[in-house]
């Protein structure tokens, strides 16, 4: 190896093209921008989804933002509530029969506010720590 014989890696230099060198270059008179315009002139950058003025499409379109189902599903229900309903046992659809939730609601979650005298047992219903320990206090129970 001699230092007459080394050469960079392959595809590390690139030819830099020298432009608006004649017609020959093929690069010649317009150096390959077009004619005229605002993108062919030195400082002709245009953001990206700028359209001369006009609305952008990004802006026209009606917005959609994340709203999520399992939310609008969602209820939560005190123990004062729970306190007041005559069942012993109840699961979802108990609770909407009775009224206390709507029929488009999936889920329910028994929150530790308020309190509950009573025995009650409830199949197939979150209840938050504090609320599950009120109620089994109370003589009734949890079961998920």
């Amino acid at each position: 190896m001699h230092l007459n014989t080394l050469k960079p890696a392959e595809g590390s230099h690139k030819v830099k093209i020298r432009v608006g060198r004649g017609w020959g270059s093929g690069v010649g008179k317009n150096c390959g921008k077009g004619n005229k315009g605002q993108k062919s002139r030195g400082s002709g950058k245009v953001a990206i989804g700028f359209e001369g003025g006009q609305m952008p499409l990004h802006r026209r379109l009606p917005k959609s933002g994340f709203n999520s189902w399992k939310k609008r599903a969602t209820r939560e229900i005190r123990l004062s509530q729970l306190d007041k309903l005559s069942a012993t046992e109840m699961g979802l659809q108990d609770l909407k029969d009775l009224g206390v939730i709507g029929h488009n609601v999936k889920f329910v979650k028994i929150i530790a506010t308020g309190a509950i005298n009573r025995a009650v047992t409830l199949k197939g219903i979150a209840a938050s720590a504090g609320a599950k320990a009120l109620i089994e206090a109370a003589g009734g129970q949890v079961l998920v």
